[in-house]
């Protein structure tokens, strides 16, 4: 599972405490990879972990081994931990820049829907 945008967050900040950590909580990816034939495994928070393997599993059991690996890294090498996605704080609030035209044409669409331009682009991205 991936984070659709960068949370809006209130204290703590997106990073954990040097101890406190739970690898349990992270986002943990596991897809088929035709080129090399082999499950990749990922997580979001440590997009430096990954492990490859031909059974499902083991790359989860992998990558799993990975991500404490990384976290204890690193710790020990005082660098932030990433707080996982889901124990961060999210306002529901997103700044989104989009070209002037892409603007109007989205503003007339709620327009014509008797909706805001937030509800519709709330909608659209709902259904995505």
């Amino acid at each position: 599972m991936t984070a659709p945008h960068e949370p809006q967050q209130d204290r703590p900040s997106r990073t954990a405490t040097q101890h406190d950590v739970d690898i349990n909580h992270y986002t943990y990816r596991v897809q088929w990879d035709g080129a090399s034939e082999r499950f990749i495994a990922s997580v979001a928070e440590l997009p430096g972990a990954t492990f490859a393997s031909e059974s499902q599993l083991e790359a989860f059991v992998g990558i799993r081994t990975a991500a404490d690996a990384e976290v204890r890294r690193l710790r020990e090498a005082g660098e932030e931990i990433p707080t996982p996605l889901t124990e961060r704080r999210y306002s529901g609030r997103l700044l989104l820049r989009i070209p002037p035209e892409l603007h109007r044409r989205l503003t007339i669409e709620a327009a014509e829907q008797h909706v805001s331009l937030n509800r519709l682009i709330s909608n659209r991205l709902a259904e995505a």
